[in-house]
C-alpha cells in the first residue's frame, strides 16, 4: 500500500529515470517529498520552470534518453509552456509532470489552478489528467512509450493533489496496448525498390539529413548510403552532426541562412533525398522555387509530414535506421564523377563566402578561432540569433548529439539551461554554450543551477549590445529603421561571472582573442568568456522572403548567377 506520489516515483524508476529537472510548489508537494526518498533519481533544482524544461531538453538530446521535468500547478505549469513548445517543434522526447489542485477544487478558479492539459494540447504529442491513483502505473508507462517511439515528442502528465496523497495497492504495469497508435518501422518494399532505382538513375543526387537521422541513431546508415555512391550530404540545423562536418561528402547547412554551396547544389540536383526533415520555410525558401529540376524522395517516421509543404514523388514511411538498412542492401556503388566536378566548382566559387564586413572584431572571427581549438568530443549548445547561425555555418561538429540548438521555435534563453542538461547527461564531455548578450540575460537564472551542481560549463558570450538578428531583419525589411534592438546599458557581465562562481574572461581587442579562447576551452571549471564584437555584421548569405535558395544576397556581384 503506497501513496500515489510514491507510486509515481517507483514507476519513473522502472523507466530507468536517473535525473529530474524541476521546481517545487504546493500542488506538487507530495511528489517532491516522495522524490526525496529515491536513491536512483537525481533531483536538479532549477531557478525557473522554463529553464527546467530546456535542461530536460538538453539532457534528452545529449543522452538519447527521455528527459523528465517536474513542476507545480498554475504558474509552475504555465512557465513550462515555452519549453514544451520548443520540444514539440524539434521532436524531443520529454515527459513533463505537473501537480494540480485537488479534485474538489477543479473548476473553481482555486489558488494556482490552471487547465494545463487544455493549454498544452496543441504542443504535446499526448497529455493526461490523472484522476485516480490506480491510473498512475499505466499512464507513466504509456507516456514514456509515446514520448520516445515513432516521431519523438513531449508528453504531459497532470496529477491531482489528492491523487498523489491517496494510498492504494501498487500494481506495476508491464504491458501497454494503444489502439490507433502503431508507428510504422519498416519501409514498404515497393517504395524501397522505387527509391533505390531513382538513386541508381540519378546523375546529380543530394541527401539532406535532418534531425530525424540523429533521433533514429542512423548516422552510420546515412554514411553507408552516401559513401556507396559518393552522394553529397547537406544538413538542416537539427541534422548537424549526423555526418562529420569535415567529411569529404559533407556540404554543410542549407536553407535561408544556409551556405551557398549546399543551396546551389540543391537547386541544381536531379534527385533530392530528404531524411527525417520537415521542409520548413527556413530550409526551403520559396517552395515554388525549391529544387526545381529534382525528383523528391521523403523518408520519415511521421507520415503527416510527407507532402505537407512540398510535392513528393516517392514517399517512404518508417524508422530511418531500418529504412536506410533496407536501401543499403540494394544500392550499388557509383562515383557520380561529373556531379562532383560541379560541386567542386561551387566550392571554389564560394570559398570565402563568410567574410565580416566590419573592421572591428567580429563574431565570425571568434567562432572561427573557437573552431580551431574545439575538442573533438565537445558538445555545443546555442541560443537563438546571429550567433546561432554563424555557429551552424562555421563549427565542424563531428558526431551526432554534439550540436544542440532550438530549431523550430527559435527560443532565446535556451542555450544555458540546455547546456547544463547536456553536461549532466554527458559529464565526461566539455559543454560549450554560444550565446549573445540578449539571450544570455534570458538564460541567466540557470547559472545558479550550474553553480549549485558544480558544473564546468563554458559560456561564450558574444556581446554586441544588440539583438543582432532582429536588427538584421530591420535592415532587410524596414530600411534600417531600428526599433528596440540596441541595449543602451548592459550589466557588467564580468561581475555576473564572479557572482556565480565562474572564471570571468573578457576580450576587447583582436590581438587578445586566440589566447583567451584557448584559455577558455582549456579551463577545467565554470568559465564565462565575454567578447566585445561589432554589431555591424549581418549573417550572409541570406535568402529573403519570396526567394529561392539560389537567390541569395550577401555573396557579391556573382550572387544571383
Amino acid at each position: 500500500m503506497l501513496p500515489g506520489a510514491e507510486i509515481l516515483i517507483k514507476c519513473l524508476e522502472k523507466e530507468d529515470v536517473e535525473v529530474i529537472f524541476g521546481y517545487p510548489g504546493g500542488a506538487a508537494l507530495e511528489i517532491f517529498d516522495a522524490l526525496r526518498k529515491s536513491t536512483q533519481i537525481r533531483q536538479i533544482l532549477n531557478r525557473h520552470e522554463q529553464g527546467a524544461a530546456h535542461a530536460a531538453n538538453g539532457y534528452a538530446r545529449a543522452s538519447g534518453k527521455v528527459g523528465v521535468c517536474l513542476a507545480t500547478s498554475g504558474p509552475g505549469a504555465t512557465n513550462l509552456v515555452t519549453g514544451i513548445a520548443t520540444a514539440y517543434m524539434d521532436s524531443i522526447p520529454i515527459v513533463f509532470i505537473t501537480g494540480q489542485v485537488s479534485t474538489s477544487m477543479v473548476g473553481t478558479d482555486a489558488f494556482q489552478e490552471v487547465d494545463i492539459t487544455g493549454i498544452s494540447d496543441p504542443i504535446t504529442k499526448h497529455n493526461y489528467l490523472v484522476k485516480d491513483a490506480r491510473q498512475i502505473p499505466r499512464v507513466v508507462k504509456e507516456a514514456f512509450y509515446i514520448a520516445k517511439s515513432g516521431r519523438p515528442g513531449p508528453v504531459l502528465i497532470d496529477i491531482l493533489k489528492d491523487v498523489c496523497a491517496d494510498t492504494i495497492e501498487w500494481e506495476e504495469c508491464t504491458n501497454i496496448e494503444l489502439r490507433g497508435y502503431k508507428p510504422k518501422v519498416t519501409g514498404h518494399l515497393g517504395q524501397i525498390k522505387q527509391v533505390s532505382e531513382l538513386i541508381q538513375e540519378a546523375r546529380r543526387p543530394i541527401i539532406c539529413a535532418g534531425g530525424g537521422v540523429v533521433s533514429a541513431g542512423a548516422s552510420a546508415e546515412l554514411l553507408q548510403l552516401a559513401e556507396a555512391q559518393r552522394i553529397p550530404v547537406c544538413n538542416t540545423l537539427m541534422g548537424i552532426g549526423s555526418i562529420p562536418q569535415n567529411h569529404p561528402l559533407a556540404l554543410g547547412m542549407l536553407g535561408t541562412y544556409g551556405l551557398a554551396v549546399p543551396n546551389m547544389a540543391v537547386q541544381q540536383c536531379d534527385l533530392f533525398i530528404a531524411l527525417g526533415m520537415r521542409f520548413d520555410d527556413r530550409v526551403t525558401g520559396n517552395t515554388d522555387k525549391f529544387a526545381p529540376g529534382a525528383r523528391i524522395v521523403h523518408i520519415d517516421i511521421d507520415a503527416a509530414e510527407i507532402g505537407k509543404n512540398v510535392r513528393v514523388d516517392v514517399p517512404l514511411v518508417g524508422d530511418l535506421k531500418v529504412v536506410l538498412n533496407q536501401l543499403n542492401t540494394r544500392i550499388q556503388k557509383k562515383k557520380n564523377i561529373q556531379w562532383w566536378q560541379e560541386i567542386d566548382a561551387l566550392k571554389e566559387k564560394y570559398l570565402h563566402e563568410i567574410i565580416p564586413a566590419a573592421a572591428e572584431l567580429s563574431a565570425v572571427e571568434v567562432l572561427t578561432g573557437l573552431n580551431g581549438v574545439l575538442p573533438t568530443n565537445a558538445i555545443v549548445t546555442t541560443d537563438v540569433g546571429q550567433h546561432q547561425i554563424w555557429a551552424a555555418q562555421l563549427l565542424e561538429m563531428k558526431t551526432p548529439r554534439s550540436f544542440i540548438s532550438s530549431g523550430g521555435l527559435g527560443t532565446m534563453g535556451y542555450g544555458i539551461p540546455a547546456a547544463l542538461g547536456a553536461q549532466i547527461a554527458r559529464s565526461e564531455h566539455p559543454v560549450i554554450v554560444i550565446t549573445g548578450d540578449g539571450s544570455f540575460q534570458m538564460g541567466l537564472p540557470e547559472l545558479g543551477t550550474a553553480l549549485e551542481q558544480e558544473l564546468p560549463l563554458k559560456v561564450l558570450l558574444l556581446n554586441n549590445q544588440t539583438l543582432g538578428m532582429v536588427k538584421q531583419l530591420q535592415d532587410n525589411y524596414c530600411e534600417s529603421r531600428y526599433t528596440a534592438v540596441h541595449f543602451k546599458k548592459n550589466p557588467d557581465f564580468q561581475s555576473i561571472a564572479r557572482a556565480y562562481g565562474a572564471l570571468g574572461l573578457k576580450v576587447t581587442k583582436r590581438e587578445e582573442l586566440l589566447e583567451k579562447v584557448k584559455q577558455f576551452v582549456q579551463y577545467p571549471g565554470f568559465v564565462i568568456l565575454e567578447v566585445i564584437v561589432s554589431n555591424k555584421d549581418n549573417v550572409y548569405p541570406v535568402v529573403l522572403t519570396g526567394g529561392g535558395l539560389h537567390e541569395m544576397t550577401g555573396l557579391g556581384k556573382d550572387e544571383d548567377e
